[in-house]
């Protein structure tokens, strides 16, 4: 790439950076007004992180794991902990009572989210030894099994007195505002993308594109997809504790089964091994479940009308529209999608302002030439 293209790239990048955080100063100047686009946003960038670490163990690595919510949970769990405030402490462990020693550690969210990576990524390595021998099927169930147990331990009374049993954390301190949560998002999910780009994330690509090529060329096989499994297990904590601030409390029933399928809807979606197209998912499946949530309600003529006209049309009212009808709706969505891009709306690969530009050119007309006389 020449030193013009690479320039403006850079200024096009720069652009996008101010209009976005322009955007965002407009939302945030009036939050109570536009309190439902910033939750769409902040739980759209939460997830972002989520799917790019599910991305990295399975898209780029090749190893189906789907332990995601088990140490999300962990994460929300462990943040909330650390984060709500001391006098509070009381009211929310009332029936169990709050373990001596961990009654008065307070620490600020980001040293918080930096011991819930730390947590993660240990227990991640001890549970990739016995785990990360099996392949494909078995992987999968097994660490679908482990964020099963998860939810089992937290929800115990004998951890009563740290994660206060079924009843679970709350009064967690939400974002200061909406910059704080996406900011700490980008971090993530830039720090993701910069291992993809050493020699690590190489090594990740060769195990997946082929485990004896690159066991011949000297990458050692378990060691490598363990350091994936630790890093993608780390962010998926971290996102777990985003979550929990987000929602401003943690319990078991949020982290199930349903939770990781709908990430790895979003790397799908997106396009395995693409970190764009997992934030391009995420943002999607987001916003689309949220702005499909009118299908819910078994809209009356009248009640549309008097809107536009103010005038009763009576009281018909809108067949099939239930409650659960928006997941029809967005799965006659998702399928259409799939259809014609079975690969992802991104394939593999990353969406750049190159990439941008060529699939516009292929709108232009060509020019017609004229015939000679």
């Amino acid at each position: 790439m020449n030193k013009t293209l690479k320039k403006r790239n850079l200024i096009l990048t720069l652009i996008l950076i101010v209009i976005t955080a322009g955007y965002l100063f407009v939302l945030q100047r009036d939050s109570v007004t536009h309190s439902y686009a910033i939750t769409i946003i902040e739980r759209s960038c939460i997830y972002a992180v989520a799917a790019v670490s599910m991305n990295l163990i399975i898209g780029f690595t090749g190893q189906f794991s789907l332990g995601t919510a088990g140490f999300m949970c962990i994460g929300a769990y462990v943040t909330g902990i650390l984060t709500i405030p001391v006098e509070m402490r009381d009211q929310i462990y009332y029936l169990y009572g709050m373990a001596g020693w961990l009654h008065d550690i307070r620490v600020p969210l980001g040293v918080a989210l930096l011991i819930t990576m730390i947590i993660c990524g240990v227990i991640a390595y001890f549970i990739g030894w016995p785990v990360l021998r099996l392949k494909s099927d078995y992987l999968a169930i097994a660490t679908l099994g482990f964020s099963e147990i998860i939810r089992a331990i937290f929800g115990w009374d004998g951890l009563g007195t740290i994660t206060n049993a079924s009843y679970g954390v709350s009064n967690i301190p939400a974002f200061a505002n909406i910059f704080e949560c996406v900011l700490i998002c980008v971090v993530c999910i830039v720090v993701m993308t910069l291992l993809l780009r050493s020699s690590y994330g190489r090594a990740f690509k060769g195990i997946r594109d082929d485990e004896i090529a690159a066991e011949a060329m000297g990458v050692n096989l378990f060691k490598t997809m363990q350091l994936s499994f630790v890093v993608s297990s780390a962010f998926a904590g971290v996102a777990g504790g985003l979550l929990a601030v987000f929602m401003r409390s943690a319990v078991t029933s949020t982290f199930t089964v349903a939770l990781t399928y709908n990430i790895l809807l979003m790397v799908v979606l997106g396009g395995i091994g693409s970190v764009s197209g997992s934030v391009i998912g995420a943002f999607i499946v987001t916003g689309s479940q949220e702005w499909l949530r009118f299908l819910d309600k078994e809209y009356v003529f009248s009640d549309i009308f008097n809107n536009l006209a103010g005038t009763a049309f009576g009281a018909a009212k809108v067949p099939f529209l239930r409650n659960g009808f928006r997941m029809v709706i967005f799965s006659i969505l998702l399928m259409i999608v799939v259809l014609f891009w079975n690969h992802g709306i991104t394939g593999s690969k990353e969406i750049t302002w190159d990439r941008l530009f060529a699939f516009l050119k292929k709108f232009k007309k060509e020019p017609v030439q004229e015939e000679r006389a």
